[in-house]
């Protein structure tokens, strides 16, 4: 049987993603250098649970010594206009005295936490070298659901052991978007839903041995509406990131930004997307001895050369100018997916929660997302969301202090209220 969620938790979980973002931007002047600011403010637009990646195997799976952990941005000018990637400069931390220091925010000002970890898709590419990377690429595929699964539990162990904090625990994911990252190494070609099951099954179990009394997880990019008979047994919470694209897809496709395969089309993008004095791509690398943070992040740099040298206003126009052709097929989308979530959910008999969504991955200074079609797309995904009864949701990904929509906070306010309505 599914493990409930605990009775003191709340009846709607409003999340805001603040990823790995919380540890990686505490820098002076950054969004986390306060952590009671950014709770006081994520409470006043509406919202009683963050998601993170609470480097679970960094503190307590790799035996690294982290009370003096080295966080940098990726090198150079590199990654600096890309959404998550843009840390301004380098900070030290304690790693595990800053995970007691989110809890106890978290306590102060009544929010929760989802524990999840992004270490196998680009953690480990803000450290200040690259030991973190390496220890947890040298753990077997096999093993890597596992290793997460212990790693997460002493992480809940400890803290419980400091003040009961264990208490701020939501729920636990073992990874986010299982499908998406390193977890899927060593698998044949196909259907990574499919072929991940036997490992999550693993993972998920071990937790349980560990907390039977603790709700425990993992995640999916999109909603696997052709795989969902591959999401493994033992999930106590069925979560999804309904990124619909659409019309963003066009604009990968036609730029090749995922498709290391074909050419990239320089000048069609210097004249389409570009700013003026742009770099050729294969001139846009860090610097030589930052080199190795390219391997550690599952984004890929022809996506990161366009994030960081668009012109945004162009990047918008090109979304706008077919925007039309695309609109009821993601608004289709987004619906048949919160469905199919929904009945997903409501088979295996557990909450449903969206962790991240809705349209996709655009540049920092990019407002398609933010603007007009992006917000109504916010409103109709949480209004939808409220309809099959989900747990929890995010207002939108890049709702949270690290992004630009950030300062919308009446959108903010009304979809955390629509959700709780």
């Amino acid at each position: 049987m599914p493990t409930a969620p605990p009775a003191h938790l709340p009846d709607k979980l409003t999340i805001s993603l603040w990823d790995f973002s919380w540890y990686t931007r505490t820098g002076p002047g950054e969004p986390f250098d306060d952590l009671d600011r950014a709770f006081a403010e994520a409470v006043d637009r509406g919202y009683n649970t963050v998601r993170v990646c609470a480097m679970p195997l960094l503190l307590f799976g790799t035996g690294l010594d982290t009370r003096r952990l080295r966080l940098c941005p990726l090198g150079g000018a590199y990654g600096q206009r890309v959404r998550w990637y843009d840390v301004a400069g380098q900070a030290e931390i304690d790693g595990r005295a800053h995970l007691l220091a989110l809890f106890r925010a978290a306590r102060r000002h009544d929010c929760y936490v989802v524990l999840s970890s992004w270490e196998y898709q680009q953690s480990p590419a803000f450290a200040g070298d690259r030991a973190w990377f390496d220890a947890v690429m040298a753990i077997e595929p096999e093993r890597r659901a596992e290793a997460l699964a212990d790693a997460l539990a002493d992480l809940v162990d400890f803290l419980a052991a400091h003040d009961g904090l264990d208490d701020r625990v939501a729920f636990t994911e073992l990874h986010n978007e299982v499908q998406a990252g390193r977890l899927a190494d060593g698998l044949p070609a196909g259907d990574a839903v499919l072929a991940l099951r036997p490992r999550l099954e693993r993972g998920l179990a071990r937790f349980r041995e560990r907390h039977p009394e603790r709700p425990v997880t993992v995640n999916y990019a999109h909603v696997p509406v052709g795989s969902l008979r591959g999401l493994p047994q033992g999930m106590d919470v069925a979560v999804f990131h309904p990124y619909v694209y659409g019309v963003l897809d066009e604009l990968l496709e036609t730029f090749a930004l995922r498709d290391a395969e074909r050419p990239f089309p320089q000048e069609l993008a210097r004249r389409e997307l570009l700013r003026p004095g742009a770099p050729d791509l294969a001139d846009w690398l860090p610097p030589e001895e930052d080199r190795w943070r390219l391997e550690a992040t599952v984004v890929g740099r022809r996506e990161v050369y366009v994030h960081d040298w668009c012109d945004p206003d162009a990047w918008d126009a090109w979304l706008y100018d077919r925007y039309a052709s695309y609109r009821l097929v993601m608004a289709e989308r987004l619906h048949i997916w919160i469905d199919a979530a929904a009945d997903w959910a409501a088979g295996a008999g557990v909450p449903l929660v969206f962790g991240e969504g809705w349209i996709g991955y655009t540049p920092l200074h990019g407002t398609f997302e933010e603007g007009p079609v992006g917000a109504a797309f916010c409103r109709r995904a949480v209004a939808a969301a409220a309809r099959v009864g989900a747990w929890g949701t995010v207002v939108c990904s890049n709702a949270a202090p690290q992004h630009p929509m950030w300062r919308d906070i009446t959108l903010q306010r009304d979809c955390a209220a629509l959700l709780r309505a």
